[in-house]
């Protein structure tokens, strides 16, 4: 298994009681969290190397150290008891007693909808966005304390995932914990595409799926309390009757699927890669998962491939479409001026999309890249928008951080340009809200200004406004 070849497991650690699923329980490396870091410092290395780093850069130093806490902080559900979150907070509540029969004969039900959460996919290592919604029918004269349906939620979430299985474990679990008579769990997911088929900052174009589980008197095809429960959900404009959403039945749940992987870990035939295999596959078992396990096979080798789609490129191996870093200006005409004889018009350029790799914890940041320049007056110097957004993909597609890569991108344009460049670059970043932070709705924007829009306000303020006029429509 690479530099941790030598590792070993402990005995069998129950994630779960007695009454507890056994699917719950897993074996967990020997000694602490310290030493399941330390054993994971050197796959990350490995990693790192395979994509053409450098690990010793002053970006990357650190970088082992971070991706193997982002991972022990997303699969914290494992070390997690349901019934250690259950325990004290059931309470008891008058006219939901035994005698008077589930919710007092009022065949009520509790739904806590809009439960944001992360998960780690199982096929290929890469975080998920999930909305969770949560409902139950009290019974026994008792009602659970709501936090607690958004903890179990998550202690699920915490470990790596399928959607479906996700929302039979929470269900599972919570009908066992807290002995409803019934529990509902819905689920919408939305997974990452491909670098290349990211189409803007948002949700739309990622691939989603609606799952769902049920309990109790949620079960049968004729339960009014199911019917109800979706009505609830729906009252917050979320249709679980919709199916499987904007992206059709025939895309994979996870995209890397649908690339052809040997169901092997780091076995196959010789390969450039297959150290970095070995690598992940020894991080799985860092993790104290077992890297042969079914769900499991051929997980390296897709987060490999798309690591490998970020891997550190020289200019010279990129077809940026005719677009020439230095002197010369794409469409300048021979002899043509320079900036000195006036500033010309502003252009802009606006959504292009993108998708990077943060260098600091091996994570997708996303979003939009915003470019204004000055052309040269009469029309010259206009740059086509495929040139830009083959600049964009070459600064985005590798081990990056947004404030280098908007600096990068103006500089590109200013070299071309002459009279002055302005980038914005808005990105979400599975660093902020994938890891302990967990800031969900938060958004970066960076700035970049050059040439005559560093001297001229007015021409800042007109470019931002182009921006601004134009967000509804690419959302």
């Amino acid at each position: 298994m690479g530099a941790l070849e030598g590792a070993h497991l402990a005995a069998v650690a129950c994630a779960c009681d007695d009454d507890e699923e056994q699917s719950d329980c897993i074996p967990l490396l020997a000694g602490d969290a310290a030493t399941a870091a330390d054993a994971m410092e050197p796959a990350v290395r490995a990693l790192l190397l395979g994509l053409g780093e450098d690990d010793r850069r002053e970006g990357l130093r650190r970088t082992p150290k971070r991706v193997s806490k982002a991972f022990r902080d997303g699969t914290r559900g494992y070390r997690q008891k349901v019934k250690d979150i259950v325990r004290g907070a059931l309470f008891p509540e008058v006219g939901v007693d035994k005698r008077t029969g589930s919710a007092g004969g009022t065949g009520g039900q509790v739904v806590v909808r809009d439960i944001e959460l992360f998960s780690y996919c199982e096929s290929c290592l890469l975080p998920f966005s999930i909305q969770c919604h949560v409902g139950y029918v009290p019974s026994g004269g008792r009602v659970v304390g709501l936090s607690k349906l958004s903890r179990v939620s998550d202690v699920f979430a915490k470990r790596l995932q399928n959607p479906q299985r996700l929302a039979n474990e929470v269900c599972g679990a919570l009908h066992a914990s807290i002995q409803p008579a019934g529990v509902a769990v819905a689920l919408q997911c939305w997974h990452i595409p491909l670098p290349e088929n990211l189409e803007c900052k948002t949700l739309q174009g990622w691939i989603r799926t609606s799952r769902s589980c049920r309990s109790g008197l949620f079960e049968g095809e004729s339960s009014t309390l199911w019917s109800d429960f979706l009505a609830l959900v729906k009252l917050r404009g979320i249709d679980m009757e919709a199916g499987t959403g904007d992206r059709c039945v025939s895309v994979p749940w996870c995209p890397l699927r649908s690339r052809e992987v040997p169901l092997s870990n780091g076995l196959c035939k010789k390969s450039s890669t297959n150290g970095m295999v070995s690598a992940v596959a020894s991080m799985l078992l860092s993790l104290g998962e077992d890297p042969l396990r079914k769900e499991l096979l051929g997980t390296p080798q897709r987060y490999v491939q798309w690591l490998m789609k970020f891997r550190a490129r020289n200019l010279l191996d990129v077809k940026l479409n005719g677009f020439t870093l230095g002197n010369a200006s794409l469409h300048e005409r021979p002899g043509g001026g320079t900036a000195d004889h006036g500033h010309g018009s502003i252009r802009t350029e606006l959504h292009l999309p993108f998708c990077a790799q943060c260098e600091h914890h091996l994570l997708p940041f996303y979003g939009v890249v915003h470019i204004g320049y000055l052309d040269k007056g009469s029309g010259e110097g206009i740059i086509d928008r495929s040139h830009f957004q083959a600049l964009v993909r070459f600064y985005g597609c590798k081990l990056q951080v947004q404030e280098r890569m908007t600096r990068q991108i103006a500089e590109a344009v200013h070299s071309v340009s002459r009279n002055g460049a302005m980038v914005v670059v808005e990105a979400s970043h599975m660093c902020m809200i994938s890891r302990g932070v967990e800031k969900i709705r938060s958004n970066t924007a960076t700035v970049a200004v050059l040439g005559h829009f560093l001297t001229d306000p007015s021409a800042k303020a007109r470019f931002l406004q182009n921006v601004l006029r134009t967000a509804g429509s690419a959302v």
